[in-house]
């Protein structure tokens, strides 16, 4: 079995792995703008071998033109940080290794441990989209051109015959189309913008905590040298661990949610015992219980279930750690199953603080947390994907709150869909 020690290295290992995984470039510096931490995505993106931008100046990813700016703007930053979108309005420029330029959007957060205050800059490469919008706007050129010339035609050849006239109001109605498919392409886009700025501002917001303890710990965990400190290195590593775990979390749920939108979940339905499932999940999530918490499992019918069993396992782990967060210590949660010939049937009950009335019908949107959860950790996606999941397994799910007094989520899924997954 593991020590503690070697569970962290690999824990350790998962977040630079997370960190060097993510699809947008990350950069943190200190308060003198020096780069100590780029992650892989950010060396490619401006042309960077592994970890050699990490000691530069955050200037020399700035055109020349713009160091002296910037540099007062970076300090005002450092002084008063807040999360926010850089440059609203303007077309930013980052600059290559090599000397080139290209356009960026970035924004950006911030984190505090000890003293030592710290900006993350999370940078997108917009060539596309700056591409996309030249384009547009030469074709807009181009239809206020064609509008033009109708109206000239129109004023000097009245007595123009019909074919004429249908050959103009053809070329009318193909700009019209085209200027119809712009728009929904620009809606799409924005959409998607949305989307990623919502991220990046609860990333900036959920990620602060943990990368704070993180840091604190490593720097912590140096000054431990002897080994009658080890209970005290124990503590620091057991941070850093679940800390590790929240950024973990997060990241799945949002790699979960891109393949959803992209069409990317493949669906492997196969026979299992729906008794052993259910054991392995409660002994994988007894490690989260709170003091006094327990879990009470109950199963009637068939023993054997036919559905896809990851996707099953990752929508219990959702509902049955949010029992588990929103639930009070010295608390039951209850598990109840069914298998019957038709139907799989999955009931979770906790005692814990509920859903108000007015939040629960916006409940499995995305980003979307109830009033009464503020101060507990989350990102908002988490019953967006189980609702997701579950549609993707032709099933049902539906639920009863009661506002400080509980919650039960009932999962229906067929027990065998002949076809529809082969």
């Amino acid at each position: 079995m593991p020590n503690k020690q070697s569970s962290s290295i690999n824990n350790d290992n998962k977040f630079e792995a997370l960190f060097n995984s993510a699809s947008m470039a990350i950069i943190v510096v200190d308060k003198h703008g020096v780069i100590i931490m780029a992650n892989e995505y950010a060396n490619t993106l401006f042309a960077y071998s592994n970890d050699s931008m990490v000691g530069q100046l955050l200037e020399q990813l700035i055109p020349q033109r713009y160091h002296h700016n910037h540099v007062g703007y970076r300090d005002h930053y450092i002084e008063k940080p807040k999360a926010r979108t850089m440059g609203l309005g303007m077309t930013l420029s980052g600059l290559k290794k090599d000397g080139t330029e290209f356009p960026v959007e970035i924004s950006l957060g911030h984190f505090k441990t000890g003293e030592e205050q710290f900006a993350i800059a999370y940078i997108a490469d917009i060539t596309k989209r700056k591409l996309s919008e030249e384009k547009i706007i030469l074709q807009q050129a181009e239809m206020e051109l064609v509008n033009e010339e109708m109206k000239k035609l129109n004023t000097n050849l009245e007595s123009t015959v019909d074919s004429r006239t249908n050959e103009l109001q053809a070329t009318l109605n193909a700009l019209k189309a085209s200027k119809e498919e712009l728009t929904l392409s620009l809606e799409k886009e924005k959409e998607v913008n949305d989307l990623k700025s919502r991220f990046v501002s609860m990333a900036s917001h959920e990620f602060r905590t943990p990368l704070s303890t993180i840091l604190s710990s490593i720097s912590l965990l140096s000054k431990y040298l002897t080994s009658e400190e080890q209970h005290k290195r124990d503590k620091h590593i057991d941070r850093i661990k679940s800390s590790v775990k929240t950024l973990t979390d997060i990241l799945n749920e949002f790699l979960s949610l891109g393949k959803i939108e992209e069409g990317k979940v493949d669906v492997k339905s196969e026979q299992f015992n729906i008794h052993a499932f259910f054991n392995d999940i409660i002994n994988e999530m007894s490690v989260l219980l709170k003091l006094g918490q327990s879990f009470q499992y109950k199963h009637i019918g068939l023993a054997n279930t036919y559905t896809d069993s990851n996707l099953l396992k990752h929508v219990m782990i959702n509902l049955i750690s949010n029992a588990i967060k929103f639930s009070p210590e010295q608390s039951i949660i209850l598990i109840e199953t069914e298998v019957t010939q038709n139907t799989t049937t999955v009931k979770i009950t906790d005692k814990g603080i509920g859903i108000p009335v007015s939040d629960q019908v916006h409940l499995f949107e995305r980003f979307f947390r109830a009033t009464n959860v503020t101060n507990i950790q989350g990102t908002g996606l988490g019953l967006h994907i189980v609702g997701r999941y579950i549609e993707i397994l032709k099933g049902t799910i539906q639920y009863h709150s009661v506002f400080e007094k509980g919650s039960t989520f009932e999962i229906q899924l067929p027990t065998k869909i002949i076809n529809d997954f082969e």
